[in-house]
């Protein structure tokens, strides 16, 4: 059967004017016994499939079937290509300035870098030197691994003590202080960072916070302007640079209870003195059960160093000499007064002072030069003795019956109390009588102090009023004024006491609980937050004293403690 072909397909496979690539592909495919429009139907190719009795076939691989490129590597393409590009620029512009160089200048410069004209890569790694190996991505182009290049190298250290990495642990339980910064039982072993932490804690809660002086260590200039002209204008003028501390500010003393001075030795008798080594860390604590202690000052433990039993000897009164090296002692009905050598540990009775009438010797004081020994006597007597020999020097008298008596600060007068409510000021060299006042509104004087600076006499008299003078008037004038009376107490004032550096005068009254008072200096106004009303702690108060920079405040009771206070606004003892 004869089948006639369209005139259009002849015209398609015979056109002259086609391209012949293009007459190959649009060729037909011919297959027998199959027509030439129908289409023949393809099973999807597996990827292991089988052929009917015959081997697996493999897949053939087509390029059509390639996955298309990743936005990744489209990115890496353009930054390869944007690096070649200019690298290019970079060689022709080296080229451009070599083309310009001098022979001279070339030959200089391969000398110094070497022969890296043509490789600018290899100059930078030559001045770079070597660098730790470190293992690259292979998923990073080469644009990422050449900027890591760039970095400088990490070195390693080159020797590492084992012992340092291992933070050693301090035992607490084995000394009798770490056990009182312990906050809890299961403190007993602490690290040395936290063990620094913990002293340093305890540290700025004993001083009441950071010093002054470690504050000034960390303050800083504002400009490298500001400090050249201080040290110019430090170094075109001359005066006194030193600076004092701040004044202490009244209203509010910032202080706190410490564990009582004699936690470690207790006695239910009464405490009669209560004194501070003017050069050690001490205090001495003396009662009536005929003791005589002395105790380490820290505020927590306070441990005793020594006691001294002076057999039916109640103590009256007990004092450190003015070097510390001796204590001095009174008792309530014997005339002997016992010196205790410290530093020898002999005790020394004195039974007989040649020219001493007296039957019982209590009441004394010690001049601050440690010169001379102030006793007082019976009938308006009082005698002064040789501190170093003891003997008498000479005796003084006043009207009606000595209350009390005083050195000035530089040991050169003494002031007097008398039983009729006048004041005597003596001359020590030439024991003459310089001057002679009434106490003003005082008619039974009790008690007498003087300030360490020279500047104030203070009189306390059987009312509670306490009359605060200054030692310029008390010498020139006939019936000087007071300065200020005090009338906080309403019982007979019979302590007096100002603190080393004439801020603070204490006073106490033995007839009355809780009658204690601290005086703030110059204003002469009371600190309202002592005593604490509420905690009712001192009672009857006999004795008192400051620390040699007023750092502590003590307090003997007649309940047998010497009580002890941390005075916040002074950094040491």
């Amino acid at each position: 059967m004869r089948t006639e072909v369209p005139r259009e397909r002849l015209r398609f496979f015979s056109d002259p004017t086609m391209p012949p690539e293009r007459r190959s592909r649009a060729k037909p495919e011919r297959r027998t016994g199959s027509r030439p429009n129908r289409k023949v139907p393809m099973k999807p190719d597996k990827k292991a499939g089988a052929g009917p009795g015959g081997p697996p076939r493999k897949a053939a691989y087509s390029s059509q079937r390639k996955p298309p490129a990743g936005p990744r590597a489209a990115a890496a393409a353009v930054r390869i290509a944007a690096a070649a590009e200019e690298s290019r620029l970079r060689e022709l512009n080296r080229q451009t300035l070599e083309e310009d160089k001098p022979a001279v200048e070339r030959c200089l410069e391969e000398l110094v870098f070497g022969d890296v004209a043509d490789n600018e890569d290899a100059l930078l790694r030559r001045l770079r030197g070597p660098r730790v190996q470190v293992q690259e991505d292979s998923g990073d182009s080469e644009v990422e691994n050449e900027a890591k290049d760039n970095f400088p190298p990490q070195k390693k250290p080159v020797w590492v003590d084992e012992e340092d990495e291992d933070e050693e642990m301090v035992d607490m339980m084995s000394n009798r202080f770490r056990k009182d910064m312990m906050k809890n039982a299961g403190e007993n072993k602490l690290s040395k960072n936290e063990l620094q932490k913990r002293l340093k804690e305890e540290f700025q809660h004993a001083m009441g916070g950071v010093p002054a002086w470690v504050e000034t260590n960390k303050r800083k200039t504002s400009s490298d302007d500001e400090s050249e002209e201080d040290e110019d204008d430090l170094l075109q003028r001359t005066g006194n640079f030193i600076s004092t501390s701040t004044s202490l500010p009244k209203g509010i003393l910032k202080m706190k209870n410490c564990l009582h001075a004699n936690a470690e030795r207790p006695t239910t008798a009464r405490i009669s003195s209560v004194q501070f080594h003017p050069c050690a860390q001490v205090v001495m604590v003396a009662a009536l059960d005929n003791s005589i202690s002395l105790f380490q000052v820290d505020g927590k433990t306070n441990p005793k160093i020594q006691s001294i039993y002076l057999e039916k000897f109640p103590i009256f009164k007990a004092r450190f000499s003015a070097n510390g090296e001796e204590v001095l002692a009174t008792s309530t009905h014997s005339k002997v007064l016992y010196v205790y050598d410290m530093l020898a540990g002999k005790l020394i009775p004195v039974h007989q002072v040649r020219g001493l009438k007296e039957k019982i010797v209590r009441n004394f004081e010690v001049s601050s030069d440690g010169s001379f020994l102030l006793i007082n006597g019976v009938a308006g007597y009082f005698h002064l003795l040789s501190m170093k020999t003891k003997e008498l020097i000479s005796s003084m008298k006043v009207n009606g019956r000595i209350a009390a008596s005083t050195f000035s600060s530089d040991s050169k007068r003494v002031y007097a109390s008398s039983a009729d409510g006048e004041v005597y000021v003596w001359d020590v060299n030439s024991r003459k009588c310089l001057n002679r006042f009434v106490d003003e509104g005082s008619l039974y004087g009790l008690s007498i102090a003087t300030s360490r600076n020279g500047q104030y006499v203070a009189c306390g008299s059987n009312c509670g009023v306490v009359n605060i003078y200054s030692q310029d008037s008390c010498l020139q004038e006939t019936n000087p004024k007071p300065i200020k009376a005090i009338m906080n107490l309403v019982t007979g004032v019979s302590s007096l006491t100002f603190n080393p550096t004439t801020e603070i005068l204490a006073m106490a009254s033995e007839k009355m609980k809780e009658a204690v008072r601290l005086v703030h200096l110059p204003s002469c106004t009371v600190f309202s937050n002592f005593p604490v009303f509420k905690q009712k702690n001192i009672s009857l108060a006999h004795t008192m004293d400051f620390s040699p920079r007023s750092g502590y405040f003590a307090l003997g009771n007649e309940k047998g403690r010497a009580l002890l206070y941390r005075l916040h606004h002074y950094s040491d003892f």
